[in-house]
C-alpha cells in the first residue's frame, strides 16, 4: 500500500460544502505533489476503512474541517496524541476520527499524526463547492501541508 513513509489523508464529505475541504485538497495534491514525497489519499467519509491506511504509515498528515466557532477559513495545526486532543466537532463522518485514534491506540499502532483543521461556519447539504472564505484558505493550507511534508521526509524545498 505505501510507497512512502508519509501519508497525506484528506477527509470529509464532498457533498456537504465546506465539510469536504479535506477531499478537495487531497484531489489537488494528488495532481500537484512532487512524486515520492508522500502518498495522498482521499479518505472521504470512509470511517473504519481508514484504519488500514493510518496503521500502514509511521507519519500521517490529516486534513479535516471543524465547526469550532472560529472564523471560516481559520487554519490550525494540531499534533494530537490522544483522542481527546481532537477538536470536539469533527465533521459528519460515519465514524469519527476520535474513534479511529482510540482503536489504533488500543492496538498500539497509532502513527505520528499532524492534524490540520480548517474552521467552517456550517455544513451545506448537497453542495460540492467551498465557501469563499474556505476556498481562499485552500492555497495557504496546501502550502503548509507541503512544507510540513518536506520537513518530515527531509526534502529540500
Amino acid at each position: 500500500m505505501s510507497s512512502s513513509s508519509l501519508l497525506i489523508l484528506g477527509v470529509g464529505n464532498y457533498l456537504m460544502g465546506d465539510e469536504g475541504l479535506g477531499v478537495h485538497l487531497a484531489k489537488q495534491l494528488k495532481q500537484e505533489l512532487e512524486p515520492g514525497l508522500a502518498d495522498v489519499v482521499d479518505g472521504g467519509t470512509a470511517g473504519f476503512q481508514l484504519m488500514e491506511y493510518l496503521e500502514s504509515y509511521p507519519q500521517v498528515i490529516l486534513i479535516d474541517a471543524t465547526l469550532d466557532g472560529k472564523p471560516a477559513g481559520t487554519i490550525r495545526k494540531i499534533q494530537p496524541r490522544f483522542s481527546s486532543d481532537f477538536p470536539s466537532a469533527m465533521s459528519t463522518h460515519e465514524i469519527g476520527l476520535k474513534d479511529l485514534v482510540e482503536g489504533l491506540t488500543l492496538l498500539n499502532r497509532l502513527p505520528e499524526i499532524h492534524l490540520f483543521v480548517v474552521s467552517i461556519e456550517r455544513i451545506q447539504p448537497l453542495c460540492t463547492k467551498l465557501s469563499p472564505e474556505v476556498n481562499a484558505a485552500l492555497d495557504e493550507l496546501k502550502q503548509k501541508v507541503v512544507e510540513l511534508a518536506r520537513n518530515l521526509v527531509a526534502v529540500p524545498g
